[in-house]
């Protein structure tokens, strides 16, 4: 049986050999990226891609009914595009969830990557997490997902200009359906077991954090992270939440672009 390859874009450069993969996070889809798109192409090859579930690759859920999600086989997923389209490497572009599951790739697969970009990074659950996760995982079976995961974009983004990145997760969120939510969900909660092991274990790939000064789930943890890692360096955005690259895009691009620039 020949696996599904997940739904991508590709935005060719003429003369570029670089390639720049975007991944979102949990609920969205490659649509979070549209303030990148012509920044990006200007100078490099860019794919675009939906996770399992997600996007236009909703279509492809029946091909992982039964499968236990982990993320070595949703970052396997991604390494099936990368093949599929003769990507030996790239540099990795990553908002909130998607930062975990690049970093995972890093890990399994390393070749693949030559650096990393790391929006709204999530390295570990605080407290309001850890309280958001429980209940998420209490109510997960009665109540409707999309009344869940409007109360958890309302707490991750509650100030008033994060009102668009809320709509717009929200809006993403609604081509699930229950089923696959639940299978995701359980996968968040892997994640502090996870980023423990990356927090110990400096991986040899230059990082960049890129984070809003008013994420207040996840800016503390990332700081804690860089101050570990000779790799990795952090940029925060005045006035700017959790979903960075839709807040403050222009500065979201111009360190991106920079820092890959330096890398390549």
């Amino acid at each position: 049986m020949i696996k599904p390859i997940l739904f991508h874009t590709i935005y060719p450069h003429k003369t570029s050999k670089e390639w720049v993969v975007f991944v979102h996070g949990a609920g969205g889809s490659s649509a979070v990226w549209f303030r990148q798109i012509r920044a990006f192409q200007q100078q490099h090859n860019v794919l675009l891609l939906d996770l399992r579930g997600h996007g236009k690759s909703n279509q492809l859920v029946k091909s992982f009914v039964g499968s236990h999600y982990s993320f070595n086989k949703v970052s396997e997923d991604i390494i099936d595009v990368l093949d599929h389209n003769n990507i030996a490497c790239a540099h990795f572009v990553g908002i909130s969830l998607g930062t975990i599951i690049i970093r995972n790739i890093a890990e399994i697969a390393p070749t693949y990557v030559s650096s990393m970009v790391l929006g709204g990074a999530i390295t570990r659950f605080n407290v309001r997490s850890n309280i958001l996760v429980y209940l998420g995982n209490t109510f997960k079976h009665c109540l409707p997902y999309m009344w869940l995961y409007r109360l958890f974009a309302f707490i991750m983004m509650p100030k008033k200009r994060h009102k668009e990145s809320r709509h717009l997760f929200v809006r993403e969120a609604k081509r699930l359906c229950q089923k696959e939510f639940i299978r995701w969900f359980k996968l968040a909660m892997d994640v502090n077991p996870l980023m423990r092991y990356f927090k110990e274990k400096e991986i040899d790939i230059p990082i960049l954090y890129i984070m809003g000064k008013e994420d207040h789930m996840f800016l503390e943890p990332v700081k804690e992270m860089v101050k570990r890692h000779k790799n990795s360096l952090l940029h925060t955005i005045h006035q700017c939440g959790h979903v960075c690259n839709v807040e403050s895009p222009d500065v979201f691009n111009k360190h991106s672009l920079d820092f890959i620039a330096q890398q390549s």
